[in-house]
């Protein structure tokens, strides 16, 4: 099982719409290397769910319901989607500001390449991301 950490702006699609929802298909993923770690998704997968826009935190976590598949609103070959559910709303969220300020983090996609909006988190990084979020 992998982690992830998918961003979405929370005016498009917040946590909360999840909750409402139940499940979405993650979708409108267009950069390649985005698109490649999406590729890599596996059904009962760990992501976190990233609010980009204003909020930059983390504010709660998904699991992967289903693999990639190819997305069906759209005629493009390299598009994929994966079916997505709520896990949790995080009791605080994990700011980027905390995140940045923490030296472990240094090589972490979130802060390297900064608009990338799917990327893989080690499970030394989700560990500490939930000690951030408990520690308030």
């Amino acid at each position: 099982m992998a982690n992830w950490l998918f961003k979405e702006e929370p005016d498009h699609y917040s946590f909360d719409d999840l909750l409402r929802d139940r499940t979405t298909l993650w979708d409108g993923v267009t950069n390649n290397l985005a698109r490649l770690h999406l590729r890599n998704v596996k059904k009962g997968d760990r992501i976190l769910f990233y609010h980009t826009g204003k909020e930059k935190a983390i504010v709660g976590e998904m699991r992967a319901i289903s693999g990639p598949m190819p997305d069906p609103n759209l005629d493009d070959d390299k598009a994929v989607v994966v079916k997505v559910k709520p896990v949790k709303k995080w009791s605080r969220p994990v700011t980027l500001k905390e995140i940045k300020a923490r030296p472990e983090f240094a090589d972490w996609e979130l802060l390297r390449i900064s608009r990338l909006s799917v990327m893989p988190v080690s499970e030394e990084h989700w560990n500490l991301l939930e000690q951030m979020r408990d520690q308030g």
